[in-house]
């Protein structure tokens, strides 16, 4: 995919159309790590939040109660 640098203010940027946005599951306003390699590569990788543990420890419980007859069977 070719994008053209623009100049936005006094900086310059990339802009990314909405299939470029979803394709990479990307919203306004989410935050993208950049990279730049040897030979001018540039890579963004977007930064995704950890669950928090409260988060986790929900999801363990609902899946336990949800497939709790088929844990008994596996055990």
């Amino acid at each position: 995919m070719v994008k053209t640098i623009s100049k936005i203010g006094n900086s310059h940027g990339l802009m990314f159309d909405a299939a470029l946005m979803d394709l990479a599951h990307l919203k306004a306003g989410d935050q993208v790590n950049v990279e730049v390699h040897e030979g001018g590569t540039i890579t963004l990788t977007p930064l995704r939040p950890k669950p928090s543990r409260t988060e986790v420890s929900r999801v363990i419980k609902a899946t336990m109660k949800d497939y709790a007859r088929t844990m008994k069977k596996l055990a």
